[in-house]
Parts: C-alpha cells; structure tokens; sequence
C-alpha cells in the first residue's frame, strides 16, 4: 500500500525511533560511501527537531515529514458526507462524540473500538476518506498527508 519497500529501508526494515541513537547511527556509518539515508518521520506530532550527530550529517541525504491526522472518527465523518454538518458544530462537539451521535455502520452506532473502526472501513472506503481529507484541510507546509505515502497505484 505504501510506496516504500523493505529493500528501500535501512537494515530492510522502519526504525521507530525519536531520536537518532547510537545502534541507528552505527548502520548509517555502515553504508557505502556513496549511500545517503533519506528520514522518514510519520507522526500526528511532527514539531520535534531531529538532531543529527555531525559524523553521520553527510550521509542524511533529506528528512520528510508525514502526519497521521486525522483520527478516524474524521474519515468516518468524512466518509458518510458529513463533514459539512460536523463543521458546524466543531466547536462545541469532538469528533468521538459527533460520530457516536450520528453514525451507524451495519445498524450499530459507532463506537471507538478497533473491531467497529476495521468493520467498517475497507481499502477503497479509507483512501477514499483520506483522500478527500487531503484535499479539503491544511497541514503545515513542511507536513505531507498519508496519501503522499501511498503508492500512486492506489490512488485514483
């Protein structure tokens, strides 16, 4: 779903890391000279600087930044059609709660549990969602959206 392979990532697997230490940094220093790391941050917090230590700086070739927002009851929203009407009372409603209140999957109403969340979405319903979530909200500048992740394939 994701356009990055295992053969694109260092050691053939993501590193979960918030920081660069020293076990990262000794697989970085590994690399053929002519080998460059490109970092891949994906978070629904992305404000934290990366330090870099000085004698693996060279071999960062680029950091990017993905953020996970929205939550799920947003694509849900999204997904039923009523974002519009969620707009309106945003301000005095959380998601979480809007949902519950009026969305119903196979005649249950939403609840915030993974069998409820998995029941309902399915490959095509979640791109779609996140698609759409893309196009009609603003991260930050420097912040790229879950679809940019995916491969192009998937993305009608």
């Amino acid at each position: 779903m994701f356009k990055i392979d295992a053969d694109d990532m260092l050691d053939l697997r993501p590193h979960q890391k918030r920081q660069i230490d020293p076990a990262l940094q000794a697989l970085i220093r590994q690399l053929p000279p002519e080998e460059k790391v490109k970092i891949i941050k994906i978070g629904d917090k992305l404000s934290d600087k990366l330090k870099i230590p000085k004698d693996i700086k060279e071999k960062i070739d680029s950091e990017e930044k993905y953020c996970t927002k929205p939550e799920f009851e947003i694509l849900i929203i999204i997904s039923e059609g009523l974002y519009n009407e969620y707009q309106k009372v945003k301000s005095k409603m959380k998601p979480k709660v809007f949902a519950k209140e009026n969305i119903k999957h196979n005649g249950k109403r939403y609840t915030n549990s993974q069998e409820w969340i998995k029941g309902y979405f399915n490959k095509d319903k979640i791109l779609k969602s996140l698609m759409e979530y893309k196009r009609i909200s603003k991260h930050k500048k420097q912040e790229r959206y879950l679809t940019d992740l995916m491969r192009k394939s998937l993305i009608r």
